[in-house]
This record gives C-alpha cells, structure tokens and sequence, in this order.
C-alpha cells in the first residue's frame, strides 16, 4: 500500500510542476507581447490618423485604370445574353397579357433592356427613365406619357371626321392625378397602340419614396400602359407592399445577371479612396446633359457661355437669357424656357441668385477650366 500512495504522491507533485512550467510560459508570453507593443506616443499618433489626411488619387484618373482592366469570361457573358435573347418573346407576351417585367441580378441591365425595347417592342411607344439620376422629375414623365396618347388620339379623329381634335392641352400644368385619369380613360380597338415605360433602376436613389412609387404603381394600372424596370438594390423589394406587386405593378420577375459594369449608372457614386473635385461634377453634369432634349442642351450652352464671358457677374438674368434664346430660336415663349430650367434646378445644374438691383439671376455652379471642359465635350 505504502509504495502505491508513494507513487501517487509522485504523480501530484509532477503535474504541479507542470502547471507551473505553463503558467510561467503565459507570463513570459505576456511580458514579450508589451515589450514589442509601441510606445504610447506611437501609438496616440496612429489612433488619431484620418482619412482625410490620405493622399488620394484623383478619381478621374482612377477610373481611367479601372477602364483599361480587361474584360474577363467574355465568351461565357456573350453565351448568357444570347440566352437572354431567346427569351425577348416571351416577356413581349407576358407584357401583352397585362404583366410588368422586373429584373433582377447581378450587372448592370441597361444595354440589356434596351436592346428588347428597340429590337421587340416595335409597335409601342417607348420612353426612358434613367432612376439612377440624383433627381428626376416624374410629373414630367407621366405628362410625356399622356402627350404620346393625345397625339395617337389626335391623329385616329383627324383620319375619321377631318377636324382637329380638341382635348386639354398642356399636361405640364396639370395635376397627376387628372394626367393619370386621362390615361385610365384610354383604350384601344386593336389592343397595340399602347407606351411602354422602361425604367432604369426603379430602385435609384431620386425613386426610392413612397410618394414616387405609388405614382409609378397607379400609371402602371393603365390600360394601355406597360412597365418594364430593373432594380439592384438588395432591399429593393421593401418599397412595395403586397397590393403593388401583385394588383397594380403585377411584377414578372426575372433572374438576368448580365455581369456588365455599372459604367453609366456609376458615374454618380464617387469611388471610395479618390478624390472626387470638379472632374467628377464636370462628367455627372455631362451624363445629365446628355439625357435631356437637344434644345435643352443648346439653353444650357448659351448660360454658360455668358457666365464664361463674364466670370465676375453674379449671374445671368433670366430676361437676358429669355432674349438669347429666343434671337436663337430655341424656345418659343416663357413657359418653354421655365421648363429648361426646372429640369435644370432638378439635377442641380444651375442655381439662382439673387443680383443686388434684386432680380434673380442664373449661375451653373462650375468653375471656368471645368464648364469649358464641360461645353467641349457636349460639342
């Protein structure tokens, strides 16, 4: 017995020498990890690091080597696009029985959708919305939508009795709700003369109120209206409640990841880790531009051009803009021109001051090298 208890006494002082060998690496460990720790100065010096005082690369610059990044599975993309494709006739039918097309995935849809606008939906009227612009004025496109009725109206009267038809006009000074009565009221004997509405990112960032979409969701319920949109934002789907989706939008879903870069609908999301500066507010206020009508733009290019030739002004009074433009033929009354600038103050391209005599006065919020820049390239 003697031996036994002997040996297990050997055994406890054993283990205890053990733990007291680890416990000792613990604290050697411990002792080595403060040693290699910086110095408290050191260390306050690094805590109060900003971004800000990061050198950034110029953003321009940056998109630049972004673009030359070549493409990759090029084949595989061409392959699921062409699959897309073979598809353009069945959303044409799923459209002609009264549904709306969503899609959805991964890419940028925009070559996509247009691309079944111009080749299937041929015998329908199609207008754009861009949803991935800061702001976008959605009276104006539902009166855009109610003006291609009234002129399919017109002309179906004119052939039938020879008269012109008298129907309110303009839609501009309407309320939505009478523009969208009267496209209720619409109707067609061969079911074919309808306007197809195709919304670039119906999730952008100028869509995403409720006011916005459940206007979108009345003018969807249109007889004679079709609706085809794409969305990317993952929470996109929590603007609708259950009685959009299925009882006025009636939304076809669609899984289409095309992959493609986001290059448009980009442009006004400044990239992380660059910086932006007036190249970024010369190239946004160029995409805008380019969206809006011919003669919008050449209003534009007379404001800039007085506020080039002179830079010390605090503007360029809207009478003298009135006069410039209508020596030039580019609009045709005062209601024309409040339009142009509307469209303008909604995409923050001009900005009114207020001159010292007291009148207001027009100025594009760009400096001199950026709205030169800005006026070659919409050259």
């Amino acid at each position: 017995m003697a031996p036994r208890g002997g040996h297990a006494a050997a055994e406890g002082v054993s283990s205890g020498s053990e733990d007291d060998d680890e416990e000792a690496g613990f604290s050697r460990s411990y002792f080595l990890a403060k040693e290699k720790e910086p110095s408290s100065s050191k260390k306050r010096a690094r805590d109060t690091g900003k971004l800000s005082d990061l050198n950034l690369v110029d953003e321009q610059a940056l998109r630049a080597s972004l673009a030359e990044i070549p493409a990759k599975h090029e084949k595989e993309v061409e392959a699921l696009t062409r699959s897309y494709k073979d598809q353009y006739r069945n959303w044409l039918f799923e459209l002609r029985c009264g549904f709306s097309l969503l899609m959805y995935g991964f890419g940028s849809k925009k070559l996509l959708l247009e691309d079944f606008a111009s080749t299937t939906l041929t015998d329908s009227s199609v207008i754009v919305v861009n949803g991935y612009l800061p702001s976008i004025n959605l009276k104006q496109v539902i009166a855009t939508i109610a003006e291609v009725f009234w002129e399919q109206t017109k002309l179906k009267r004119k052939r039938q009795s020879g008269t012109r038809s008298q129907l309110p006009q303009p839609f501009a000074s309407q309320s939505i709700d009478d523009i969208i009565s009267f496209l209720n009221n619409q109707t067609s004997d061969n079911g074919e003369e309808n306007v197809c509405l195709l919304i670039h990112n119906i999730d952008g960032p100028a869509l995403r109120d409720a006011e916005s979409q459940q206007c979108l969701a009345q003018v969807s319920c249109c007889p004679q209206v079709r609706v085809v949109a794409s969305l990317d934002h993952i929470n996109a789907p929590l603007l609708w409640d259950k009685k959009m989706v299925h009882t006025q939008f009636k939304w076809s879903w669609y899984h289409v990841p095309t992959f493609a870069p986001y290059k448009v609908e980009g442009v006004f999301y400044p990239l992380i880790l660059a910086s932006g500066g007036h190249a970024q507010t010369t190239k946004t206020a160029l995409v805008v531009l380019q969206s809006l009508t011919p003669n919008a733009q050449s209003v534009f290019r007379v404001l800039a051009e007085y506020q080039l030739a002179n830079p010390k002004e605090e503007g360029m009074p809207v009478s003298s803009l009135y006069t410039k433009c209508r020596e030039r033929f580019l609009v045709s009354s005062q209601v024309t021109l409040n339009s142009h600038l509307t469209e303008f103050k909604d995409h923050d391209l001009v900005k009114i001051r207020k001159h010292s005599d007291g009148q207001d006065c027009l100025h594009i919020p760009l400096v001199c090298d950026a709205l030169e820049k800005l006026l070659q390239e919409l050259a």
